[in-house]
């Protein structure tokens, strides 16, 4: 065989055919002024870009594509951009983890469907990462991944301040009459002054790190600064490194192997990471063929410390966490958890990746022998509330709440709460439990982030922060406090939580794992005969989804995505 022979790569089904439609595959495309060479058999990198200004942690994308750009240029390959859907966080209602799975057909089918040999994940805002990775992973062809890094510090008057983490405690001091409106409104454009996702290790920040601890990107992926000259820097050297990975064949199923999810569980424990990732990670398995459970959670990362000191766990943000060494220190120092052999997608092994790794701040990054709080990963909580489970992330709860009962004060909607919680005639206290019904995937729908649900002024007024709050819901990552989250299954699927009444006892237990509604098998069993289901949606993507939506357990993707359909050449178009 001749070892010059250029192989056939899959966009040759589109360029290299001298028929009718070649031609007409060619010939359109030149219209945008490229030369016949680009077409000889080279490989043809797709950069699934989310810009959008609708997104605003993405609004940097079209210029760090170029930087893609000029590395896949560089290593003679063949760039070209795609739009895929957007999902920014702060714009998009009900909430963007409805349009997640959405996305990830839009991506799943642009990369099918097209002339592509490799893919650039361009990915920033919290669903743009699992959406994006999951699509990916249905086609299963060489892909990296690049974060669009997070802003810079917060300041204002003199203090640093976090992106969501900021605005859950000042708006709470607002309500307790401790900050006037005035005072909050000022802080605004100096919460979010750069380019970027939040800075607080919240969602964007926790997905951008699992990215990296998959190995699905070059290093220093989760936390260089968007607007650190750095970030571009590594999108140059990402193009270049997808055309090496079409060359040799790497695969996303070589590198997210079981072993690959088992790192990315610790690292987030380590890093105090989002309880969001848990969903996404369990998405990303089901797309992959990966046996992931929501048990594996527990088991796994549970009694890791947590090693890095940033809100909304502790003091510091996303760029001091940078300038300490980032993701690779931490990865080092609980190396001895790891499969260090795991392939990524530089070419080396995860351990290779972590050998030289320094810590350069002792104080945003600790170690094992010191950390900076104990059995700090996501705990799995289980009971005749939560039968499939539910969720609790203990670095962020208050220590005195972990083990509670208390009185339940059942909110049945987000509305239902809205109308309440500032009632000064509200019977509850600090040592109630905050029950949110009717908030999960298939009840919001979508599975909003409303769980840290804000306390009634009567008790903020007393200088109480926290309280005990269970539902159905998520939280964003950039959020703190004694929350229970992804109870399921969920209210509107006819779990247990749909039952709560006022004034019901609850019994949390973290260290036991246990969730429990104090009442009778045969009153919860009466109960739940009486439930009613509610109307479903009538048309259109909300449709489809409520109709076949998973639980939180499994990762809340639709049930016909689970799995992939690989990415062979589609039949003609013509």
């Amino acid at each position: 065989m001749d070892s010059k022979k250029k192989p056939v790569r899959r966009s040759q089904g589109w360029f290299g055919r001298q028929d009718r439609d070649g031609y007409v595959h060619r010939s359109w495309m030149k219209n945008q002024g490229y030369p016949d060479d680009l077409f000889d058999g080279r490989p043809i990198i797709g950069i699934c870009n989310t810009w959008s200004e609708l997104t605003p942690c993405n609004g940097h994308f079209r210029e760090l594509a170029e930087f893609v750009k000029r590395g896949v240029y560089e290593a003679g390959g063949f760039p070209l951009e795609f739009p895929v859907m957007s999902l920014g966080e702060t714009q998009l209602r009900p909430t963007a983890m409805l349009f997640r799975n959405l996305a990830s057909m839009d991506v799943e089918e642009s990369i099918r469907g097209n002339p592509i040999d490799g893919v650039v994940l361009l990915m920033g805002c919290d669903k743009t990462t699992p959406s994006l990775m999951m699509g990916a992973a249905s086609c299963d062809l060489p892909t990296i991944g690049l974060s669009g890094g997070p802003m810079l510090n917060g300041k204002f008057r003199g203090q640093d301040i976090g992106s969501g983490t900021g605005v859950w405690r000042m708006s709470e001091m607002v309500r307790a009459g401790e900050l006037t409106q005035e005072e909050f409104t000022a802080s605004e454009s100096c919460m979010h002054r750069s380019k970027g996702s939040c800075m607080t290790m919240g969602t964007a920040s926790t997905m951008a790190s699992m990215v990296e601890a998959l190995g699905m990107s070059l290093p220093e992926n989760a936390a260089i600064p968007a607007a650190d000259t750095r970030r571009n820097r590594l999108a140059q050297l990402t193009g270049r490194r997808i055309v090496e990975m079409v060359k040799q064949d790497i695969r996303m199923s070589q590198i997210l192997t079981r072993e690959a999810f088992e790192n990315a569980i610790r690292t987030n424990a380590a890093i105090g990471g989002s309880t969001n990732a848990v969903i996404h990670l369990l998405a990303i398995a089901g797309r992959m063929g990966v046996e992931l459970k929501l048990e594996d959670w527990d088991r796994l990362g549970a009694e890791i410390p947590c090693l890095v000191n940033l809100q909304p766990s502790g003091h510091y943000l996303m760029e001091d966490f940078c300038y300490a060494g980032g993701l690779p220190v931490v990865m080092k120092e609980i190396s001895s958890l790891l499969h260090l052999d795991q392939p990524t997608a530089n070419g080396k092994t995860i351990g290779e990746n972590i050998a030289e790794a320094q810590c350069w701040n002792p104080e945003v990054i600790k170690t094992m022998v010191e950390p900076f709080k104990p059995a700090a990963g996501i705990a799995v909580l289980k009971g005749n509330l939560a039968p499939n489970g539910a969720v609790i992330k203990p670095s962020a709860s208050s220590p005195h709440l972990l083990k509670h009962r208390g009185r339940a004060v059942v909110f049945e909607n987000i509305e239902h709460f809205h109308a309440r919680i500032d009632d000064d005639a509200l019977d509850i206290d600090e040592h109630c439990v905050m029950v949110l019904k009717n908030c999960g995937p298939r009840g919001y729908p979508g599975m909003a982030e409303v769980g840290n649900m804000p306390l009634p002024p009567k008790v903020l007024k007393k200088g109480i922060t926290d309280m005990v709050r269970i539902s159905d819901a998520r939280m964003s990552g950039t959020a703190y406090g004694t929350v229970v989250l992804h109870t399921s299954p969920e209210a509107a699927a006819g779990g247990p939580l749909a039952v709560v009444r006022d004034g019901d006892m609850i019994e949390l237990d973290v260290p036991a794992r246990r969730l429990h509604l104090d009442i009778s098998d045969e009153e919860l069993a009466s109960r739940l005969a009486q439930w009613q289901k509610p109307v479903s949606p009538e048309r259109g993507w909300y449709k489809l989804y409520v109709e076949h939506v998973q639980q939180a357990h499994l990762g809340a993707d639709l049930d016909f995505l689970v799995g992939g359909s690989g990415a062979p050449i589609p039949r003609d178009s013509h």
